[in-house]
This record gives structure tokens, sequence and C-alpha cells, in this order.
């Protein structure tokens, strides 16, 4: 699964070679939420490779949760996230990452425990991480189940509201 607003930044084109590597090896299917810019783009590589069979346009969708507990792996290889708020919605429903090396991603993923990071551009690493996953049930099993805990444990509601209310209140005591 991938979800993004399809910008040149987000690399969708590279989403879709890495599924063609991943569909290569083992059957799979593609699942696409968002609309923008480079979707045009993106049905083109699709069709250019054959895969239309597999990839399925989701667009604009209101609640991804339900889609993201369907998925076995999220793949996010964007040049640029500041935070990777994605790779966190889709480690807390229990889906490895596997995406780039950039902004605050390795802030949110544990390379080689919730999911994998590599370089922009590692379109055959990403796959290789990917089949790999989905080849071992139980080294699969374990990443989803370290993805939900690390998204609990360092990011969860009771976890993060205290931090941010200690830094609300340390701000408004110096004005």
């Amino acid at each position: 699964m991938h979800a993004s607003n399809f910008r040149p930044v987000k690399r969708t084109t590279d989403v879709v070679r890495i599924f063609h590597k991943i569909l290569e090896k083992t059957p799979a299917k593609l699942l696409l939420i968002g609309e923008g810019p480079d979707r045009i783009l993106v049905q083109q590589v699709i069709r250019d490779l054959g895969i239309q069979n597999h990839v399925t346009f989701m667009g604009q969708v209101d609640y991804i949760d339900d889609l993201l507990q369907c998925a076995d792996i999220f793949l996010l290889p964007s040049e640029q996230e500041s935070f990777g708020l994605a790779a966190l919605e889709a480690m807390n429903c229990s889906v490895p990452v596997i995406g780039a090396q950039t902004g605050g991603m390795g802030e949110v993923i544990v390379n080689g425990e919730t999911g994998f990071i590599f370089p922009v551009g590692e379109i055959t690493a990403m796959a290789d991480a990917a089949i790999d996953l989905l080849r071992n049930p139980q080294k699969h099993k374990r990443f989803r189940e370290n993805a939900r805990q690390r998204a609990m444990k360092t990011f969860g509601t009771d976890v993060i509201m205290p931090k941010w209310l200690q830094f609300y209140e340390r701000i408004l005591q110096k004005n």
C-alpha cells in the first residue's frame, strides 16, 4: 500500500517500480490511496509495466485506518518527509514501512525492526526488503508487532500529550 498526495517529492512512480519488482518474485496487489498531479504519470508507468491488473487506485479516502489494516507493507520512498506521519499511521495499524532515509523517517521507523529505510531512489533494495518480509511470515509477524509497539510506546497520546503540555507551559511561563 501507498498513500500520498501524488506529488513529485512523494516519488509515486518509485512505488510502482518497487511493486513491479516485488510482483516478479511473489504474488501481490498494490493499493494506491490519494490523488495529485502525478497520478496520470503513475497510471502511465503502470500501463508501461503491464501490471494494471495488480494495482487498484482508491482515490481520496476519509478513513485510511480500515484500509491500512488490510495492508502487509506500506511503501513510502519519498524524497522529502518532514516527520513521516503516514509511516506512523501505518505502524499504528501494525504495518511495517519500507521507505527512504529522509526528514524524520529515522525517528519513526527503526531500521530492521519496524521496517526498513534506504537512500532515496534505492528501488531494488526497497523491493528486496519487501520481498524478504512477504516471504518470511515469522519475520513479517515480528515486524508487524514491533511497528505497533513502537507507534504506541513512542508516539501514543499518553506519551506525547504530557510532552506537549510541558512545552506549552514552559513557553507560557516565559511570556
